[in-house]
C-alpha cells in the first residue's frame, strides 16, 4: 500500500451522546437536546429518539407528538464543546493533518504512518476508536480510505459504532449499489431529478451517459459521476476556518417591538463576540436573521469599515440592520432572531 490514508471521524449522537454518557439514567431511552420549551427546535436526537422518526431542525411539539416520553433536555455547549476539544487532542496523536468539520467530526491525513496492509489500516482504526471511548466514553464511526470522500462515505455505512475501511479495489463493489442519496453532494431536490430519469443507485450514476447526467445535474454532471467512480482530489486542508458565527433564539411569545428585541441582541453580540475571541477569528460583516410567525425567513448583511471582535460594534450594526428593516414593517411578529458575523480569514489585524 503506496496510497494516501484519509481517516473520517463522525462522532454517534454526539450532543445527546454526551447527555447519556453524563447521566447515565438516560441511557437506552429517547433523549432530545433542544426543544425543552414549547416552540423550541430539537438541535439533536438520540438513536433511540430517531426510532420514532425524530430528527434534528423537527419542531417541538411534532417531536412530542412522535415520542410523547422522550427527554427533552437544554443545550450545553460548553459541555458539548469541553468533550469536542478531548477528542481533537486524540486527532493530533494520530496527524499533524486535521480538518476540523464540526465539533464532532473531523478529516485526518493518516498518510504519514505508512500502513503497508488493509490489516495494519483496520487495526489503526480500531485504536482510534477504543482511544476516544476510553477517554470519552462516547463510540465514533471511522471510515478510512485513500480519500477524503470515501473516507466519509465509509464513516457512514455502518453507523453507530461503525468501522469501515474501502480499499481501492472495493469502491466499485461497495458504493454501486448504495442509494443516490448516500453520495456527499447529492441533496433531496438533485436526488428527485435523478430518480425522475430512473437512476436510484450510485452505480447508476457511474454507468449513466454524460448527456443524460448533464440534462438533470447541469455543470455539475462531470464532477458528480467522478464522485460516483470514487474520485476525489481534495486534501485535507488543517487551517480551514469558520466563515460565520451566529446565536439565534426562538421566542416562546412572538416578539412585536424594537425594545423587546434589545436585550436578545445584547446577549446574542455578546456570545458572538466571546466564541470570535476563544477561536481567535475577527468579523468583517454582521448579519441578522429574521423568522416570523408564519415561517418566513430573512436576513440582512452589512460589511464593517473595520474588522472588529467587540460586542458592542456587533450589536450595533445588527439594531441597525433590525431599525432599516422595520422601516418597512410598521407591524411584525417576530417568532426567531439571530445576530450573526461573517469572519475574516486574513491574520489579525
Amino acid at each position: 500500500m503506496n496510497q494516501a490514508l484519509i481517516i473520517h471521524v463522525d462522532m454517534d449522537a454526539f450532543f445527546t451522546s454526551v447527555e447519556q454518557n453524563d447521566d447515565p439514567s438516560l441511557r437506552g431511552r429517547p433523549v432530545m437536546v433542544g426543544g425543552a420549551r414549547r416552540r423550541g427546535v430539537v438541535a439533536a436526537a438520540s438513536y433511540e429518539a430517531r426510532q420514532y422518526g425524530v430528527r434534528s431542525a423537527m419542531p417541538a411539539s411534532v417531536a412530542r407528538r412522535l415520542c410523547p416520553d422522550g427527554h427533552f433536555l437544554p443545550s450545553r455547549m460548553a459541555r458539548y464543546r469541553e468533550v469536542s476539544e478531548q477528542i481533537f487532542q486524540i486527532f493530533g496523536a494520530y496527524s499533524d493533518t486535521v480538518e476540523g468539520i464540526s465539533v464532532d467530526e473531523a478529516f485526518l491525513d493518516a498518510t504519514h504512518l505508512k500502513l503497508k496492509t488493509m490489516a495494519e489500516v483496520e487495526r489503526l482504526g480500531r485504536q482510534l476508536k477504543r482511544h476516544i471511548a476510553s477517554v470519552t466514553g462516547l463510540t465514533a464511526s471511522v471510515g478510512l480510505s485513500h480519500n477524503k470522500l470515501l473516507a466519509k462515505i465509509a464513516s457512514d455505512y455502518d453507523k453507530p459504532d461503525g468501522l469501515v475501511h474501502i480499499a481501492p479495489e472495493q469502491v466499485e463493489r461497495l458504493l454501486s449499489p448504495l442509494p443516490i442519496r448516500r453520495l456527499p453532494g447529492i441533496g433531496p431536490r438533485t436526488a428527485q431529478k435523478l430518480h425522475a430519469s430512473g437512476i436510484l443507485t450510485i452505480g447508476q450514476i457511474r454507468q449513466a451517459e454524460l448527456d443524460l447526467l448533464e440534462s438533470v445535474l447541469g455543470d455539475g454532471a462531470i464532477e458528480i459521476q467522478e464522485r460516483a467512480m470514487g474520485i476525489d482530489h481534495r486534501p485535507v486542508k488543517p487551517d480551514r476556518i469558520r466563515r460565520s458565527v451566529s446565536q439565534e433564539t426562538t421566542f416562546d411569545q412572538n416578539q412585536t417591538r424594537l425594545d423587546e428585541l434589545l436585550p436578545h441582541i445584547q446577549l446574542q453580540a455578546r456570545d458572538v463576540s466571546q466564541k470570535l475571541m476563544q477561536k481567535g477569528l475577527w468579523a468583517k460583516a454582521v448579519n441578522i436573521k429574521i423568522r416570523s410567525s408564519g415561517f418566513s425567513t430573512i436576513t440582512r448583511t452589512k460589511a464593517l469599515s473595520e474588522r472588529t471582535q467587540q460586542a458592542s460594534v456587533i450589536e450595533e450594526m445588527a439594531m441597525m440592520l433590525l431599525e432599516e428593516w422595520a422601516q418597512w414593517r410598521p407591524s411584525f411578529a417576530i417568532r426567531l432572531f439571530g445576530v450573526g458575523v461573517m469572519v475574516d480569514d486574513r491574520n489579525p489585524p
